[in-house]
């Protein structure tokens, strides 16, 4: 997750959304072919127009938009997409209820490709990502849904010859008290059009909430039962043909040469597409395609990273930790207060390179003309896809349409436009559209990985244990030196303009992303100094993974919090509770999940609790694992207990879902996730060798929810955060065993 000027995004986004006038923000006319059309834009953006001058200010057109039709329908155009997280249902939550209409009336339609109009303020382009939906949303939606109801009973009242005050708007009607009579919502729309939007509209005050903070029905449910949900896999044209695909297993290879004659001998192979790195065989059906590409004979060239391994790349990691870093946070003197310290603790933590393996394989579906390019796929960043359709084709951006899909499964993959760019190569040496799909294996060898990372983590203690002095260095790849020159090369007046101030310290040599989690732990450390140093895996592609910076980050602290409550001869939960005085809803998320967990009670011999706490995507998370280790070394994680503090919960059905599936997601990281190279190879196929935490050894899960009147926070990554260290501090506690290097597996295995 990005942050600016020094603060993570989530806290940026709510000053921005409270800060701005809120009449910049809304207006409303006639929806073509009648109906009401209530358009509003992310307070960040409207700052951008206005810096631009007063006529780009007058010229700028907001990026979001709600149609009520005659019939009374609401439709909500959605800016982002449904990977699993409940969007669809959290956001049209947030207009119903102020628009006082039933969820079951909203619609939904995908936002075109169109920075302009449905930018993410946060990242200034579109984009689904970071657990920044419900955050950035939770106040234009229901300002829009507001000054729509507004309107709407004023039309009423236009209609009536009464006052508005004497009229209320319920269920999707305008009533008129003294008198009984009512008008729906879609009688009104034609007359509220030509109204002049109010300013100022009020906002319900919680306690009149009746949608927000229920456990309201997931809109998108019914259509994934029943199989009607479209997912870019499941896209079905006239005429299509199917591709499946082989890149170079090396890093940075090319192909040599291509003897297809096998291949096309099988049945319905129709075309052998060869490109610079990889071949794609196209046929009529999936099952041909992939029969003809196990027939091809295909030679390579390994090219220069052909004896790269893991080893390489951690030894490289190594040496560049040594050296000094960009200082991401400096307070107080480190130097002076390590020196006088009691007693030093130090550490060196590693995680490993983690392909995301989505349940839906990567997968795209392109149609090229010489006058145009369609584009089928599920993808978190339409207008990055646009761009490298257009960039492959040739295309002006307004002659390549992008269709969005559901996504099965994202968690930063599909983020990225790789596999994009490969489906619109071969679809331009294809007459008709093609649907590109790769195989697991070739999903799980040709991925943008999570970095590896390399820490430094020491910290010097007083007398009584606390820690006076606190060194964090982190070392690994930067994700957001190549996203911003993907974003804004070379553009420094869109940067200013944005506010992007993570892109701006990048070009100064620091990762924001890699250091989140580590410059702001919520406890109180008088002498911190935390440093990033860059070094990048050669030829390993890296990007975000579920979590992204606070996901490696917070394993590393809260891991070396559990070292020096151990050093200290103190409980883990209590030493930590000593040091967030300054933190009260940090403190409180950790005393419910340790209430919760029964910390401190008798667990039976092997087993072990361990806790850990998060600060990250505006919410606070403490999570208590227990896990059971057998005389063989195997890790079993019996349970987990998972307070949250996320502010204001709109859907609390949504957020325990989001922080079990995260907490699934963290334990399968954690005890298994691994991409290792040899001769320049990753050496995982599927997951036979790529474990995910199967059904059976799913822990029993307990969320308990805060009750807040802040803000929304994000929810949909905090889980996998937060359990990592959770689990290897009860491996800790179980076995005496300090896990430092991720996976655990294997690590506790007998000698």
């Amino acid at each position: 997750m990005w942050s600016c000027c020094g603060k993570p995004f989530g806290e940026l986004i709510s000053t921005a959304v409270h800060t701005l006038s809120r009449r910049t923000f809304l207006r409303a006319g006639a929806a073509a072919g009648g109906g009401l059309l209530v358009s509003f834009s992310l307070p960040a953006r409207i700052g951008t127009a206005l810096a631009a001058g007063p006529q780009a200010a007058r010229e700028f057109t907001p990026n979001g938009f709600i149609r009520i039709d005659r019939d009374g329908g609401v439709t909500l155009v959605m800016h982002k997409v449904e990977m699993g997280q409940g969007t669809y249902t959290s956001m049209p939550m947030l207009l119903a209820e102020e628009l006082e209409v039933d969820l079951s009336q909203v619609r939904l339609e995908h936002a075109p490709p169109d920075d302009a109009l449905y930018a993410e303020p946060l990242f200034g382009v579109q984009e689904t990502g970071g657990s920044t939906s419900v955050r950035g949303n939770w106040e234009p939606l229901r300002r829009a849904g507001a000054t729509a109801r507004t309107m709407l009973v004023s039309a009423a009242a236009q209609t009536w010859k009464v006052e508005p005050g004497s009229c209320r708007a319920a269920n999707g009607v305008v009533m008129h008290g003294p008198t009984g009579r009512s008008l729906t919502y879609g009688a009104l729309v034609d007359r509220a059009a030509l109204l002049p939007v109010p300013s100022g509209v009020a906002l319900k005050d919680p306690k009149d909430f009746k949608l927000i903070g229920t456990l309201a029905k997931r809109l998108d449910t019914p259509d994934k039962v029943d199989g009607t949900a479209q997912f870019g896999i499941d896209v079905r044209l006239p005429g299509m043909k199917f591709a499946a695909v082989a890149a170079c297993p090396v890093f940075g290879g090319k192909v040599a040469s291509v003897d297809d004659a096998k291949a096309k001998a099988i049945p319905g192979v129709q075309q052998v597409v060869r490109l610079d790195d990889a071949v794609a065989v196209v046929a009529a059906d999936t099952w041909a395609a992939k029969q003809g590409l196990a027939a091809l004979d295909v030679r390579w060239d390994d090219g220069p990273n052909a004896a790269l391994s893991t080893a390489d790349i951690v030894q490289q990691l190594a040496t560049a930790s040594e050296k000094s870093g960009v200082v991401a946070r400096k307070d107080g003197d480190v130097a002076a207060a390590m020196a006088g310290a009691a007693q030093k603790v130090e550490a060196i933590y590693e995680q490993p390179f983690l392909a995301h393996a989505t349940m839906e394989p990567v997968n795209c579906t392109v149609h090229v003309r010489p006058d145009g390019c369609d584009v089928w796929v599920g993808t978190q960043v339409p207008t990055f896809t646009q761009n490298a359709a257009a960039k492959v084709t040739g295309l002006p951006k307004a002659k390549v349409r992008v269709h969005n899909h559901l996504l099965g499964g994202g968690f930063g993959r599909r983020l990225e436009v790789d596999f994009i760019t490969r489906a619109v190569q071969v679809a331009k040496q294809v007459t008709g559209p093609v649907q590109v799909l790769w195989s697991r294996e070739e999903d799980i060898q040709h991925d943008m990985y999570r970095p590896y990372y390399y820490d430094r983590i020491a910290a010097g203690l007083d007398a009584q244990g606390k820690p006076i002095a606190w060194t964090h260095r982190v070392t690994g790849s930067s994700i957001i030196a190549r996203v911003s020159s993907e974003l804004f090369p070379k553009n420094l007046r869109v940067i200013r303009a944005l506010g992007l101030g993570s892109v701006m310290a990048t070009m100064k040599g620091l990762d924001t992303d890699a250091v989140e989690g580590a410059v702001e732990p919520p406890y109180a450390l008088p002498n911190i100094r935390v440093e990033y140093v860059r070094q990048e895996p050669p030829g390993v592609p890296t990007a975000f993974w579920r979590g992204v910076g606070p996901t490696r980050s917070i394993f590393v602290v809260e891991s070396f919090m559990d070292e020096l409550a151990a050093a200290a001869k103190r409980d883990p939960f209590e030493y930590r509770r000593a040091l967030l005085d300054g933190s009260p809803r940090a403190k409180a998320v950790l005393e419910l999940a340790a209430d919760r967990a029964g910390w401190g009670g008798k667990l039976p011999a092997g087993s072990g609790r361990g806790i850990a706490l998060l600060h990250a995507f505006g919410s606070y998370i403490a999570q208590v694992a227990e896990v059971a280790v057998s005389k063989q070394g195997d890790v079993r994680v019996r349970r987990v207990v998972c307070a949250v503090d996320c502010g204001t919960v709109v859907n609390p059905d949504i957020v325990k879902a989001q922080m079990e599936s995260g907490i699934v997601f963290g334990i399968t990281g954690a005890l298994w996730g691994e991409i290792t190279i040899k001769n320049g190879r990753v050496e995982q196929h599927n997951f036979s060798d790529y474990r995910v935490l199967r059904m059976s050894e799913t822990p029993a899960i307990e969320v308990h929810l805060v009750k807040s009147a802040e803000a929304p926070g994000g929810v949909g990554e905090p889980g996998t955060s937060a359990v990592m260290p959770a689990v290897t501090n009860a491996v800790f506690a179980a076995t005496g065993r300090r896990i430092r290097k991720l996976p655990v597996k294997d690590q506790l295995r007998p000698v």
